[in-house]
């Protein structure tokens, strides 16, 4: 979905019914509030009920970690960019991201609102503790925090300029994925996907 024009300022209008439009809105720091617990809990839960080494622990949660990495790269690609001529997956294309490319400093709508935030994370878990088992009570942890991280630098670069000058590519391969083609450089915590699948400026 491309726009003729990108703009830095205002923010579109998704829904005409006031409280579902209210639901396309979040802060970070509710979503943190949402997750953080669930975090804390899942590792505690896997160390003392169900005792795992802390080998283990930190094994699982960064390879989880790392999952998310491509999880977002392939979501990126081939779900946020989905192109339809169907007006219902247009529309639904647009609710999820395209609002984002057409506004793409719109503070509130740079994490994914709680109502369907939930329930992605919910499925999410339930197809990781149908491959894992119980594994998923360090999996899901992990993946959430590489979302987390995503979600924290997503916010930080359409907000702020790079803080460290070693952050600057970062910065620029997501703006030149908003301003100039966005067709590449899917990857926003990382550019390792990009440069794997041949998609990096």
């Amino acid at each position: 979905m491309k726009f003729e024009k990108v703009h830095n300022k205002g923010q579109a209008q998704i829904f005409s019914n006031r409280y579902l439009e209210l639901l396309t809105k979040t802060h970070p720091i509710v979503i943190f509030g949402m997750y953080l617990p669930v975090i804390g809990y899942m590792l505690y839960y896997s160390k003392t009920t169900l005792q795992y080494s802390y080998f283990r622990v930190l094994f699982v949660y960064l390879g989880a970690v790392f999952s998310w990495t491509l999880f977002e790269y392939l979501a990126h690609r081939f779900v946020f960019h989905w192109v339809s001529t169907h007006p219902m997956a247009r529309k639904i294309t647009y609710t999820m991201h395209g609002n984002h490319h057409e506004y793409p400093r719109d503070k509130q709508r740079l994490f994914m609102p709680p109502v369907p935030s939930v329930i992605i994370s919910s499925f999410l878990f339930a197809v990781f503790y149908l491959l894992m088992g119980e594994n998923a009570f360090v999996f899901f942890p992990g993946f959430i925090s590489g979302y987390l991280m995503y979600g924290s630098m997503h916010y930080a670069i359409h907000a702020w300029a790079p803080p460290f000058k070693w952050l600057k590519p970062l910065w620029r391969n997501h703006h030149l994925h908003h301003y100039k083609n966005e067709e590449l450089g899917f990857g926003v915590s990382s550019t390792l996907w990009d440069r794997v699948f041949g998609t990096m400026f």
